[in-house]
């Protein structure tokens, strides 16, 4: 039935085959509910930030897409939530964060085996961790998914959740290094939570190894909070997975769209598949505001993408695609957040160097005076000449009703269950702290 509507709708431009298969639960990985409530609140709760003032949910909020609505986030030394979110006159940030929060949708689907715009994490079964990270050989073991690993990062970032230099005991470890072992800051932040009797009586009831006297590891917290995203973010419920099901209809502009997206608009060379990713990486243009991926003694405001990670001059500005379930509710778009507006992003999109040429400002920023300004590498017409020199994709033009089109099937890619969430936010969490709603 799939096949033969793909043959009436997209005949002349695509064949049946261009059409993924129907998302399956053969597709996920298993989830234990106790689990996934554990993590739920775990993901709500700030005890797991340096200053107890952020939990996972500041920036990965429903009410923005499982984003936080901004360009580029405001982490430690901001107040508020999404687009509201301001500095702290008392505790100001050191800089924005780099790059645009990215949605979690799906990413307990099996094929998801790399995370991150630049992919610096990995699913590498030839070490030990079964991880290829930054930690490199220091890498534990213990997680059970890279979705699980990928939690060890936010915790550790000054501008995310760690707090700056001496502020708290997990900042301080992390400024010496001290990531691993029984001092370092994975382990600092699980004895907090170690401490807190309610959290250890739910460790032990869905852990049976911590119920036999262990006590509870960093892992722990993370493959927690894994199961809680991937349940809670399961997103394969919208229009367009009824429609490849046989189950439903799309309208007559959705299905124009949907023509163009695996026809001559070629989007379906990179966000093929079921989820709408190639997990590839690729060099489209898109433009770069904010600080850049510099170390903190570095000038520059460049971010060369998947080059931080392999090296390799081939790579520079090259990100990774990103999955499109539920893409129309968490701009802004592109992996700085350079376009508040989706149809401007597809404008920018399908003629990225001309765009680039003739770009203004579209971010969605809190007002804050950084010592890096936003947008150095935008007013420096060699930065922006050697990202256009890079672009891959071809020019397509695209009319304006054509481009309505585009955004009307994007917008069949909508789950509604995904972006409420399953559990939701719970009205306490056990450290008592207070709950971003």
């Amino acid at each position: 039935m799939r096949a033969m509507l793909a043959v009436i709708f997209l005949a002349g431009t695509a064949t049946a085959g261009e059409l993924p298969a129907p998302v399956t639960d053969a597709d996920y990985r298993p989830v234990r509910l106790e689990e996934a409530k554990l993590g739920q609140l775990l993901f709500w709760d700030p005890i797991l930030s340096g200053n107890r003032n952020i939990a996972c949910g500041t920036c990965h909020h429903p009410k923005f897409g499982t984003s936080d609505g901004l360009s580029l986030g405001m982490g430690e030394g901001g107040r508020g939530l999404g687009p509201d979110r301001v500095p702290d006159p008392a505790n100001l940030p050191e800089q924005r964060i780099p790059r645009n929060a990215p949605a979690l949708f799906n990413l307990g689907a099996r094929e998801f085996t790399v995370l991150f715009h630049d992919g610096r994490i990995e699913a590498d079964p030839s070490r030990p961790s079964g991880l290829r990270t930054p930690l490199e050989d220091e890498m534990v073991t213990g997680f059970v998914s890279l979705l699980s690993a990928q939690t060890m990062f936010p915790v550790l970032s000054p501008d995310e959740m760690a707090g700056h230099y001496s502020e708290n005991e997990i900042s301080e470890a992390v400024r010496q290094g001290l990531i691993t072992g029984e001092d370092g800051a994975w382990s600092r932040i699980a004895a907090r939570v170690e401490a807190i009797p309610e959290y250890r009586a739910m460790f032990e009831a869905v852990y049976p190894e911590i119920a036999a006297g262990r006590e509870i590891r960093f892992t722990d917290i993370s493959n927690a909070i894994a199961a809680f995203v991937e349940h809670e973010f399961r997103a394969d419920g919208s229009p367009f997975d009824a429609y490849l099901r046989g189950e439903g209809t799309l309208s007559p502009e959705a299905l124009a769209g949907m023509e163009i997206f695996y026809g001559r608009g070629g989007c379906s060379g990179c966000h093929a598949g079921k989820f709408q990713t190639d997990h590839r990486f690729h060099a489209m243009g898109a433009p770069q505001l904010g600080p850049g991926k510099a170390e903190r003694f570095e000038r520059h405001s460049r971010d060369l993408g998947r080059m931080r990670v392999t090296n390799d001059p081939a790579d520079a500005y090259a990100f990774r695609t990103p999955s499109l379930r539920n893409v129309v509710h968490t701009g802004p778009w592109g992996h700085a957040g350079g376009h508040s507006s989706l149809a401007g992003w597809l404008r920018h999109h399908i003629d990225p160097a001309a765009g680039l040429s003739v770009y203004r400002p579209d971010a969605t920023l809190p007002a804050f005076e950084p010592a890096k300004p936003d947008w150095a590498v935008l007013q420096n017409p060699e930065e922006i000449r050697e990202i256009a020199a890079r672009v891959e994709r071809v020019p397509l033009s695209l009319s304006e009703a054509e481009i309505a089109s585009l955004i009307a099937f994007l917008d069949t890619l909508t789950d509604r269950q995904a972006l409420d969430g399953r559990l939701g936010i719970p009205e306490r969490v056990p450290s008592g702290l207070p709950v971003d709603r």
